[in-house]
């Protein structure tokens, strides 16, 4: 059993995908190819934002985004303590401060009342600019963008959808990637929607911010290729990762996305009193690019992820550090809140989940999971 199995994608799509490859081969077009400018239009009618920018990964969306903004020291930009370190490390790069911020125990997303207590904390001490928030929508799910949209209208910050995870996920009709000024997702194989590499994209409906972020995804590049006006990255979507994708958001639209929420609502009833299954909150769907319990203990969680080895289940701790423990950022101010807040997070484990799973298979994860927390 795979934790996210991409060969069996592979052989379901196999066709479409190696006549993709084939022709992109034979164009000789590997650097900003028709496919790319295809796969762009695609992914933003897809999530309903007038622009999309693709890029080399996830990691690098969110710099775009950063630089566009013109975030840099003195600013404070606002992140989730529990969360994959690229949400904070761009922060850093960017030479700001990132501020982290409780997340909610049930969704695992940034917590907005936290967030405004940290935003009161940061303007009381006068030491940093407040700029922006990073909400990440985490393990598949949208975080509360209601609530910190409003939040950031009232004290004027930008929010950056940090969707990494969240491709596919909704609140109500409205699909992630879509709540932020901008919104920016991964391609990493193993992602809800993921290439055969890396890969990334950026989502705004600003379009001044998307020419920027264009240009400076291609070395600040001006009207001609040799002219450069800000000092930029090399940062594209191959021409062959883009014609790959675009028959994966195919089968993502038309059967993953259903499947993969089948399989998370087997999980969920399979488990039912015996762990504590993920919350979705009313009006909220997700992508499932995790699929995470809660155990009664450290302990506990630790016998179960054993015991499913030994019978060859994969399981995941994400994340095992919150970004307050990050040696990197030891020299940062710790809040007590993040402190008592890991407390109630670090229980978690994740199962294998993906679109190509059987019942069969889910039942086995299950039965395994329950007999080890009996035993």
């Amino acid at each position: 059993m795979q934790f996210r199995d991409l060969t069996r994608q592979y052989q379901a799509l196999r066709p479409a995908i190696d006549e993709a490859v084939a022709s992109c081969m034979a164009s000789g077009a590997f650097i900003q190819g028709d496919p790319v400018v295809k796969l762009e239009q695609q992914l933003a009618q897809y999530v309903g934002t007038d622009h999309c920018v693709s890029c080399a990964n996830g990691t690098d969306a969110l710099l775009l985004a950063l630089k566009v903004w013109h975030i840099g020291p003195g600013d404070a930009v606002f992140v989730p303590d529990f969360t994959f370190f690229a949400s904070a490390e761009v922060v850093a790069a960017q030479g700001a401060t990132p501020i982290f911020v409780e997340v909610d125990p049930r969704t695992f997303n940034l917590d907005p009342a936290a967030l405004e207590r940290r935003i009161a904390t940061v303007k009381e001490q006068g030491q940093l600019r407040p700029r922006a928030i990073i909400a990440v929508d985490l393990f598949g799910q949208p975080a509360d963008f209601g609530r910190i949209g409003a939040i950031a209208e009232r004290e004027q910050l930008l929010v950056l959808e940090d969707g990494a995870q969240g491709f596919g996920g909704a609140i109500g009709q409205r699909r992630a990637c879509s709540f932020g000024h901008i919104a920016t997702t991964s391609f990493f194989p193993a992602k809800p929607l993921g290439c055969y590499g890396d890969g990334g994209a950026l989502f705004t409906n600003n379009a001044e911010w998307a020419a920027h972020a264009r240009s400076l995804a291609q070395h600040g590049r001006g009207l001609s290729k040799y002219e450069h006006n800000a000092i930029g990255l090399n940062s594209r979507l191959d021409t062959l990762q883009a014609a790959i994708l675009s028959v994966k958001l195919k089968a993502f639209q038309n059967s993953e996305l259903q499947a993969v929420n089948h399989f998370a609502s087997l999980y969920t009833n399979l488990l039912d009193g015996a762990v504590l299954t993920p919350y979705l909150p009313q009006g909220f769907s997700s992508s499932w690019a995790q699929y995470t319990v809660l155990f009664a203990s450290t302990a506990q969680r630790d016998a179960a992820k054993l015991r499913m080895a030994q019978a060859g289940i994969p399981t995941m701790i994400y994340y095992p550090s919150p970004m307050h423990l990050q040696p990197v950022f030891a020299h940062l101010p710790v809040d007590e809140g993040l402190t008592s807040g890991w407390g109630r997070i670090k229980v978690c484990l994740s199962l294998p989940i993906h679109p190509y799973l059987t019942d069969d298979e889910v039942a086995h994860v299950c039965s395994t999971l329950k007999q080890a927390i009996n035993d």
